[in-house]
């Protein structure tokens, strides 16, 4: 089985820890390096670091935008000293395809103010789709095309968030899944001060498949058994 993270932002380390032991991850894929995005990274570091139960046997790949190995090092601090023994960061190149074990992960660059990728995960035909933090773009449908399960941040409400270039609101998430022809769309990275139901409904306006706000603790099957 492989285990794959998409993104571990602030507060995502200890809810993790019910579902895997973090000696069993297999790669960390970030979308891009907002701390609420990444940041935990310095949690697993110290974990697989100090660990006494369970010696380093491998560095872990994590995949990220550029400069994502100088980030590290200025979020731990300069006492990071065996950050390249623990993470094999690797840079992603937009639309180039990488390998690992039977998924194959294309990033595409996608429109927030950082260099940001949204992820696209293939293993036999299966596909799930990832934004990461992304407003309207040509790329986000190119990244959601038929995809099994398009998974998309809605931060933002329509008529109360009007800055452009940073997210996606419900609405402009179900616009997206409609037009790339996504089979499910599952919505995440709801502010605490948005009322997931608003979202929801404005998703439903312009989507009409599977449709629901995620969950912690939830599980999802991406394709067929």
């Amino acid at each position: 089985m492989l285990r794959v993270l998409l993104d571990l932002g602030s507060g995502a380390l200890g809810p993790l820890q019910r579902v895997v032991d973090l000696h069993q991850v297999d790669a960390v894929l970030l979308s891009h390096l907002h701390p609420d995005h990444f940041m935990d990274l310095c949690g697993l570091y110290v974990a697989l670091t100090y660990d006494p139960m369970h010696p380093m046997l491998r560095r872990l790949p994590v995949y990220g935008p550029t400069g994502t190995a100088r980030r590290l090092l200025q979020a731990y601090g300069s006492d990071a000293t065996q950050l390249e023994r623990v993470f094999d960061v690797r840079e992603w190149s937009a639309g180039r395809p990488v390998a690992l074990g039977p998924v194959e992960v294309t990033p595409l660059r996608v429109n927030h103010p950082v260099e940001s990728y949204g992820l696209r995960l293939d293993t036999g035909g299966s596909v799930l789709a990832y934004t990461g933090d992304t407003d309207s773009c040509p790329a986000l449908v190119d990244l959601a095309r038929d995809a099994d399960v398009l998974l998309a941040e809605a931060s933002f409400q329509e008529g109360r968030d009007t800055v452009p270039d940073i997210h996606l609101s419900g609405l402009r998430a179900g616009r997206a899944a409609a037009e790339a022809g996504a089979h499910r769309l599952l919505l995440t990275h709801l502010p605490v001060w948005t009322d997931p139901d608003v979202v929801l409904a404005e998703a439903r306006s312009a989507y009409g498949g599977p449709l629901e706000v995620v969950g912690p603790g939830r599980r999802y099957r991406v394709g067929h058994p």
